[in-house]
C-alpha cells in the first residue's frame, strides 16, 4: 500500500522456495540415513537400494542413525518455521498518524506477535549497509533516538544493489530524513 501519507513494505519471512526445498531434501536425507542405520541393526534391508549386510551397526550404523534423527529433527523445525510463517510481516510508515510500525510473526507463545511502534520524530536517519564477499549483506536500517538501529529488510536473500538503493532512497525521501551509507 503506497500513497502520499502511508508506505507499507511486506516482508516474506520463512515461506520462501529455498526453505521448502531444504526442508524436503534434509528430511529425505535424514530418513535415508535413519533407515540405513536401522537396516544395519536389524540385518534386514528396509531400503531396497541399500545392502545392510555391508554395514556394521557399531560404529557406522549407529552414527548413520544419529545423523538421520538429527536430519529429521532439523527438517521438522524448518517445516514449523514455514507453517507458522516465522519472520513474515510488514514495515508501515504512516505520516497521518506520525508513527512507524514494524510487525513480524514469531513462534507460538507469548511473543508470537512482534509489533514495534515508533514516532516519526524519533527517527534520525535511514542507514544502508553493504558487505560483499562469500556471504553478502545488504541491509536497510531505521536509526532511531537512543542509538537503536532496526533492520527493515528481509534476512536470507539479499536484495540487488539497485533494489536496496532505490528502496532506501524512496524511504528517506518519504520520511524526509538523511540517507547514510556504510
Amino acid at each position: 500500500m503506497n500513497s502520499d501519507y502511508i508506505r507499507r513494505y511486506n516482508v516474506v519471512g520463512s515461506r520462501r522456495v529455498s526453505n521448502y526445498w531444504w526442508a524436503t531434501i534434509i528430511g529425505a536425507g535424514g530418513l535415508g540415513f535413519l533407515l540405513t542405520g536401522l537396516s544395519s541393526y536389524l540385518h534386514f534391508n528396509l531400503l531396497p537400494i541399500i545392502h545392510a549386510e555391508n554395514i556394521l551397526f557399531f560404529p557406522q550404523g549407529f552414527v548413520m542413525s544419529f545423523y538421520g534423527v538429527l536430519g529429521i529433527l532439523f527438517s521438522f523445525y524448518l517445516s514449523l518455521t514455514i507453517f507458522f510463517s516465522v519472520g513474515e510481516g510488514f514495515n508501515e510508515f504512516n505520516k497521518q498518524l506520525g508513527i512507524i510500525r514494524i510487525f513480524r510473526w514469531g513462534f507460538p507463545g507469548k511473543n508470537r506477535k512482534i509489533d514495534l511502534s515508533y514516532s516519526l520524530d524519533d527517527v534520525k536517519a535511514i542507514r544502508v549497509e553493504f558487505k560483499e564477499g562469500i556471504n553478502p549483506k545488504r541491509t536497510i536500517y531505521l536509526c532511531v533516538k537512543g542509538q537503536r538501529q532496526i533492520p527493515l529488510t528481509r534476512v536470507g536473500q539479499p536484495l540487488t544493489l539497485e533494489e536496496i538503493e532505490t528502496q532506501a532512497a524512496e524511504l528517506a525521501q518519504f520520511l524526509q530524513k538523511d540517507l547514510v551509507f556504510n
